[in-house]
């Protein structure tokens, strides 16, 4: 009976902090959090604040705004048009943020429906005091309960159980992070454990977390617990009391630092990586990622600085890209096996192509790079990227029209 009203009261209880934006610990109903201290910042963070975004130097391209954070990027997703950009190569630590690789990585190798057993080494192989859920040995969840644990409450734990669930032992998971990382495009990652927790050989920079948020955002299962407020696991086989679980990101409605348009993100913190902070936000047609590394006090106003300059000062535009014929060098021999077409082949874009720019930019003034691309699997592609005095600002693919065997000519022997 006592338990049965103890639980009533503390599900009220939870049910009035979730209105309020609090985050509760008592163990077996919600995680420990991972809200940083309100220190005052180290000295040397104002040099930080007072160090000039790296895009400013980009002729034509709006000044961006002064930031507490060390590292920080803020791209468009669909473009990926980079708006703002601050020592985004420095390799720093990136906490909690390391989650959304391990997300992302579940997503695309198990089934939500599927359960997760706490091994002994899951369960307890976290320190103690950081964030969790108190996942007990042999406790089973679902794969959508671990996920959920692992973005909202950041729940340590479960993102080794993920690991193990998805290839076996954490060490086979760190490795096919390292290598999703790389094929992204990371040059400046190395992950060695899937939560985060503090470790000299894990790192990345914020223009590889950008590449990263942007490709898991594109994943609609990622999208699911990224931006959801508020879950339930109810009981388990060894919990008999619901946990109710809180995304920590502040910027979401109703909270503390709460934005219009934002969609969700992931929070991060440790003593050695400060705060971390990764935002989705929408406004409009736009669609913004922001980044930010190594803030004390201000990942969160940080980051409202940056979405602020990303819609205020930058819009999207159609290339309404032609499909005329593009020049393609074709060996000597070759044209004595063509159809009479001269040496030009159509190609044609499978997407609308837009880029990102400063408000007012006359796109026809953009500089255009292109190169043919073989395909092992299909005709030949043509890489287009539009570049705004040496910036990049947005890219397509286009395909071949016609593959070899369309053009060849009928030979009479």
């Amino acid at each position: 009976m006592f338990r049965k009203k103890f639980s009533i009261i503390m599900k009220r209880i939870c049910c009035a902090g979730l209105c309020a934006g609090l985050v509760f610990t008592q163990p077996g109903i919600v995680s420990a959090t991972e809200v940083a201290p309100t220190a005052t910042p180290a000295p040397e963070h104002s040099a930080y604040y007072s160090q000039a975004a790296d895009t400013d130097s980009v002729k034509g391209w709006p000044k961006g705004p002064s930031i507490e954070g060390q590292s920080a990027v803020l791209m468009d997703v669909v473009t990926e048009s980079v708006l703002y950009s601050k020592d985004a190569d420095e390799k720093l630590y990136p906490a909690s943020i390391t989650k959304i690789m391990t997300c992302l990585l579940a997503c695309e190798n198990l089934d939500m429906n599927d359960t997760i057993t706490m091994s002994q080494e899951a369960a307890y192989g976290i320190e103690a005091g950081s964030s969790s859920i108190y996942a007990e040995t042999d406790e089973v969840f679902t794969v959508e309960q671990a996920l959920m644990a692992l973005m909202l409450e950041s729940a340590n734990e479960m993102a080794l159980a993920i690991g193990e669930k998805v290839s076996g032992s954490v060490k086979k998971f760190v490795e096919l992070m390292n290598q999703r990382a790389a094929q992204l495009g990371c040059k400046n990652t190395h992950f060695n454990n899937p939560n985060g927790l503090p470790d000299e050989t894990h790192y990345t920079t914020a223009n590889d977390m950008a590449k990263i948020a942007k490709a898991a955002w594109f994943n609609p299962c990622f999208r699911k617990f990224v931006t959801t407020d508020t879950y339930e696991i109810p009981p388990t086989n060894k919990q008999p009391l619901s946990r109710y679980l809180l995304n920590h990101h502040k910027m979401m409605a109703g909270r503390d630092y709460a934005y219009d348009g934002v969609l969700g993100g992931k929070t991060g913190y440790t003593n050695a990586a400060g705060s971390t902070l990764v935002t989705y936000a929408k406004k409009g047609n736009s669609i913004l990622l922001a980044v930010v590394m190594n803030s004390i006090n201000g990942a969160f106003p940080d980051t409202a600085s940056l979405l602020d300059y990303g819609f205020d000062n930058f819009e999207r535009k159609d290339m309404n890209v032609d499909k005329s014929p593009v020049v393609t060098p074709f060996l000597p021999a070759e044209k004595y096996l063509l159809k009479n077409c001269g040496n030009g082949c159509l190609f044609n874009y499978i997407r609308r192509v837009y880029v990102t720019v400063p408000m007012g930019t006359d796109v026809s003034t953009l500089t255009k790079k292109q190169w043919l691309l073989k395909n092992s699997v299909g005709s030949w592609r043509l890489k287009s990227k539009y570049y705004l005095n040496g910036q990049i600002v947005g890219w397509g693919i286009q395909y071949e029209k016609e593959i070899l065997s369309d053009l060849l000519s009928d030979l009479s022997l």
